[in-house]
Formats: structure tokens, sequence, C-alpha cells
């Protein structure tokens, strides 16, 4: 969120301590209004990539671009957020390899990622980057599997999770209207983990801290979800104090090593 100050106003609005960034294109904090036409003009951007309309070029460009902007608010505080990188899709084994050497190891990064397939199709693209993680210990992915992605897309990534055992694999939005079908995956996979933003039911949330406490992690997608409102949903419909406590910090800090 731009500016960096207003990340910070909402964690402590929330008591939170630190964050995970990741990079975006589009800012639909910068929208005039709540108006649809005010954000219409900010999710623009991202229509275009969810349609790939841009070239590879123009990704890797605006990527680069991102990761100077994301670096530069981690160093601005420093003790308070840590990122995930970015990793253009299309690009050979070695050159994926390459890319998170140079853009995400080098800048101290914790994981990569959003991924946003806009097709079943882009998420086999993701076959290169499980490929070449599994030479980055400790690097977990996040993928975006709400709407566009629907059964067939998380389908996909289900398998290339049990193709790379060694890849932690976050299930950005717990798998959307198919958060069933994602909580009874990671029940017997141990790589996957469960991102709590931007739930499609309090009753996922819910299922999913009764199911894989130790593999839920709380986010709020801010800007589009409000960390404090995130935060107590996890506190009112978690079964146990020992739940809330892994996902609103604890699963995180292992998986991560912090």
């Amino acid at each position: 969120m731009l500016p960096t100050s207003l990340q910070i106003q909402k964690m402590d609005e929330a008591q939170i301590d630190k964050t995970i960034l990741f990079t975006t294109t589009p800012h639909v904090e910068r929208a005039k209004t709540a108006a649809l036409k005010d954000i219409d003009k900010e999710m623009a951007v991202l229509y275009r990539v969810l349609g790939g309309t841009y070239t590879p070029e123009e990704r890797r460009a605006q990527m680069k671009a991102c990761i100077v902007e994301l670096t530069s608010a981690i160093a601005s505080v420093p003790d308070r957020f840590f990122g995930f990188g970015p990793v253009p899709l299309g690009l050979s084994l070695p050159d994926t390899s390459a890319w998170i050497e140079q853009h995400v190891v080098r800048n101290a990064l914790k994981g990569v990622g959003e991924f946003t397939p806009g097709s079943d199709a882009q998420m086999e693209e993701l076959t290169p980057i499980f490929a070449a993680l599994s030479s980055f210990p400790g690097l977990p992915v996040w993928v975006h599997t709400f709407h566009p992605i629907g059964i067939g897309g998380l389908k996909i990534l289900m398998r290339l999770c049990e193709e790379y055992p060694s890849v932690p694999v976050i299930f950005g939005h717990m798998g959307g209207i198919h958060w069933m079908e994602a909580i009874a995956f990671a029940k017997n996979h141990n790589n996957v983990y469960l991102d709590l933003s931007a739930a499609f039911t309090t009753l996922s949330v819910k299922c999913a801290l009764t199911e894989v406490p130790e593999r839920c992690l709380f986010g709020s997608d801010a800007p589009f979800g409000a960390p404090l409102l995130c935060r107590q949903l996890i506190e009112y419909v978690s079964p146990s104090a020992v739940a809330t406590e892994m996902a609103l910090g604890n699963n995180i800090a292992r998986l991560l090593q912090l």
C-alpha cells in the first residue's frame, strides 16, 4: 500500500508487528473514492495482467520496477516488513533460477509470488517455478487460488504440489469457492499452507483452523481487505487460543524461519 505510512497505520490499528509485503501493479488505495468508476480505473492494469495482454518484456520491466518499490518500502521500516518477490512466467528453467537468485535471494526476500494465473494454461506455466524452487530450500511460493482460477486450475496446482513436495506452497485465499477441496488437500500434504485472506465464507476460515491449524496463515489482502477485521475474524471463529496464535504468527514464523 502506498504511502507506506498508510500500511503502518493499518498495522498499528490491528496490532500487527510485522507484515509480508507483495509487489503490486494496481494500487486501488489510490482510487479517489470507493465508487466503482474510480476503483475500475485502478483495476484496469490488473485486468490486463490476468488477460495476458502485456508482452513478456513489458511484464518483466513492470516486475523490476515493482521490486524496487517493494525493497524501498522494506528499507524504510525494516523492523516491520518482510517481502516476497515476483518471478515472470514463460522463462526457461535456467533463466527462472537466475531471476530468483538475482531478484529474490539477493534482495533478502522471503519467498516468491504472488502469482495470479488467469487461466489453467497460465497455472501450467508455474512448472518451471516449482522446478527452480527445488534448488532454493525454504523459499515458499504464494499462488492466487480464487477467481478466475477454477477447479481445473486448482487441480493443476495440487499436482505441482505433489510433484515437488519439498516446495512450500501457499494457497492464496484458500481456493475461493473451492475451499473445501483446498482444506482437504492440505490435510494430506504437509507442504501446503492456507492463506486465510479474502475468505469466501467465515465457515471456510473456521473449518481450516479446525482441520489444519498448523498450516493456516493470517492475511488481509490489503488494500482489498482490512487487517483489523481479518484478525478479528480469525479470533472470532478459531476453535482455540492455540489455533489463533498459530494462524496469527507462529506458523509463518516457522515457515520462514524468522
